[in-house]
């Protein structure tokens, strides 16, 4: 038995913690060690929740929405701290960062200006029954959130969670625990109690503890699709509802009559952005036969210009978050070139330090290749060619996830028909990459999830919609 082997059989036999690290991937230098909290210090962690969130229940809304317009005056006069923890930990841009913080901002803007509206009861009566549909709060929701949007992802859950009335627990990522303890810092600066959000550092091994302790009222997460089933199977198990966000392979179809430029630009923004470490970035490119000759030329001539370095400077693609994250993604580029895919651009590891995979074009991709039939998690774009419009969207639907989706068409009635009814995801958009706003609901169907994020929808999916019903004599 080899070294490694021995001491993760002596972890799991003396149930050791081992320190959640914080990585720069830019340099593989390590930030910061945070310890595992001990199974004793997270339960008296979810009983100053509990005890918290039973006396939030009766604070007024005004008190709530008071406090949600102090968090945003917090984010910010914390914008620049922020966005250079991000750059830090996990390797976004600067840039791409600030713009996180900003959208973090709109979200506390949106529900500042619309919980009371969504919040209110519904009165249904007549002359002989009268109906109260009411809205409570379930009590403590556990989000368990990824690194790649570490204040994005964990705002949209808890800010219409916590506004509600409940209270929220967070298992971020164990490489951005910086984050982690920044956004319970900001809840605090804000003037919510100091119990009603609270980060709790656990690995993703030891986590199902939390999901099964019966404070915890429902669960929320975002993450891979193996980590989501593991997920709902726990929770299951106790009738707690979940909400689940999973991964994602988008689509992009370009008809004949798209307008190339614009299109292009909209692949790229959607590929690059967080070097390509998102769910909803244009993973694999379907263009038909007509334009697909004029698609890759526009990109072989665009991608090259893009700049990779440092996040803290200007660039516009930083480090993937670890050397493992890029070794995988290189792997999966390698075995669809050998699965006869061309690559034009990028798709070798570079002589540097960290984590850095060069922006990457392959081109013919086809089913039954990895870049066609799995979820590639970085700047990796897959062009794919369509015999036309039937086949693109056929092709397009070709895959077990169901997240977000693009259509790229000048017929603005066909792109809206195509998007509405013919394209199984969560979110369609046309002439557009996929984004979320706080406005409108986020997710997914099939293995990238259900539930929904944000808008009224998000809100709804964590309180008791509660009928009480008065008789009139």
């Amino acid at each position: 038995m080899n070294v490694g082997c021995l001491v993760l059989k002596l972890i799991n036999l003396f149930q050791i913690n081992m320190p959640l690290l914080s990585i720069d991937p830019s340099t593989n230098q390590e930030i910061a060690s945070y310890d595992e909290y001990s199974v004793s210090k997270i339960s008296d962690i979810i009983q100053a929740v509990n005890l918290s969130q039973t006396n939030w229940n009766d604070v007024s809304l005004e008190f709530r929405l008071d406090c949600l317009n102090e968090m945003i005056g917090v984010l910010k006069d914390g914008k620049i701290e922020y966005s250079r923890l991000m750059a830090h930990e996990m390797g976004k841009p600067i840039s791409q960062a600030k713009s996180e913080i900003d959208k973090c901002i709109w979200l506390c803007e949106y529900y500042f200006e619309n919980a009371a509206e969504f919040l209110k009861d519904e009165i249904i009566n007549d002359n002989a029954q009268k109906y109260i549909i009411t809205i409570q709060p379930l009590g403590i929701i556990l989000g368990i959130m990824p690194w790649n949007f570490p204040f994005w992802q964990v705002f949209r859950f808890a800010i219409p969670t916590i506004i509600a009335g409940n209270g929220a627990i967070l298992k971020h990522a164990s490489n951005v625990q910086g984050c982690a303890f920044a956004i319970e810092s900001c809840f605090k600066k804000a003037g919510f109690p100091s119990d009603i959000f609270r980060n709790v550092s656990v690995s993703g091994n030891n986590t199902e503890n939390v999901i099964k302790d019966p404070r915890i009222s429902a669960v929320t997460i975002t993450g891979s699709t193996p980590a989501g089933r593991s997920v709902a199977k726990v929770a299951g198990e106790y009738l707690k509802k979940t909400v689940l966000e999973l991964g994602g392979s988008d689509p992009y179809i370009i008809l004949d009559d798209a307008d190339i430029d614009k299109t292009v630009d909209a692949c790229i923004n959607g590929r690059i952005l967080n070097a390509g470490q998102s769910c909803i970035s244009a993973k694999r490119i379907i263009a038909t036969k007509r334009v697909y000759s004029s698609i890759l030329d526009k990109l072989k001539y665009i991608l090259p210009k893009k700049i990779m370095g440092d996040p803290r400077d200007n660039v516009d693609i930083g480090p993937m978050v670890s050397l493992n994250a890029r070794d995988e993604v290189h792997m999966q580029v390698t075995n669809s070139i050998n699965s006869g895919a061309s690559l034009i651009l990028g798709g070798y590891i570079p002589e540097l330090a960290g984590a850095f995979y060069p922006v990457t074009l392959i081109a013919g991709v086809k089913p039954g290749m990895v870049a066609f039939d799995e979820e590639i998690f970085g700047p990796v774009f897959s062009l794919i060619m369509a015999e036309d419009e039937e086949d693109a969207i056929s092709l397009a639907n070709n895959t077990p996830f169901g997240l977000g989706a693009a259509i790229f068409t000048n017929d603005i009635e066909k792109g809206e028909e195509i998007a509405k009814t013919r394209i199984n995801a969560g979110a369609c958009f046309v002439n557009d990459f996929v984004k979320s706003d706080p406005r409108v609901p986020f997710g997914g169907v099939k293995e990238s999830g259900y539930g929904r994020e944000l808008s009224i929808h998000g809100m709804m999916e964590f309180v008791n919609i509660k009928t009480v019903s008065i008789s009139n004599g």
